[in-house]
């Protein structure tokens, strides 16, 4: 590594996002979004095996729900309301239990 690069990255600080509720709940809600192919990144054919794992973020989401209430600012329980609301109708449109 040439020195000026090394030096560069050692004067880089390193970010971190902001410890909000929202760190914790964006990472299950994004992966279900993947897995129920809401999101392009996963253009795979749906697999039984994506629509489990699926089903068991939600309910991790909804076991992180259950343990906060009574917790959580109104902009935090809106948030996991709003993300356990979007992932459990996209869950059930690609387990064909209801049409959208």
């Amino acid at each position: 590594m040439s020195e000026n690069k090394k030096k560069k990255n050692e004067e880089t600080p390193l970010v971190l996002p902001p410890l909000e509720f929202s760190s914790l709940v964006l990472p299950f809600f994004t992966q279900g979004l993947i897995l129920l192919q809401q999101i392009e990144e996963n253009k795979e054919k749906m697999e039984d095996k994506n629509l489990d794992l699926a089903k068991r973020l939600i309910e991790l989401l909804d076991l992180l729900k259950e343990k906060t209430k009574g917790n959580l600012k109104a902009d935090e329980e809106q948030f996991i309301d709003s993300s356990l609301h979007q992932l459990k109708l996209a869950y059930m449109e690609k387990a064909k239990i209801i049409k959208l």
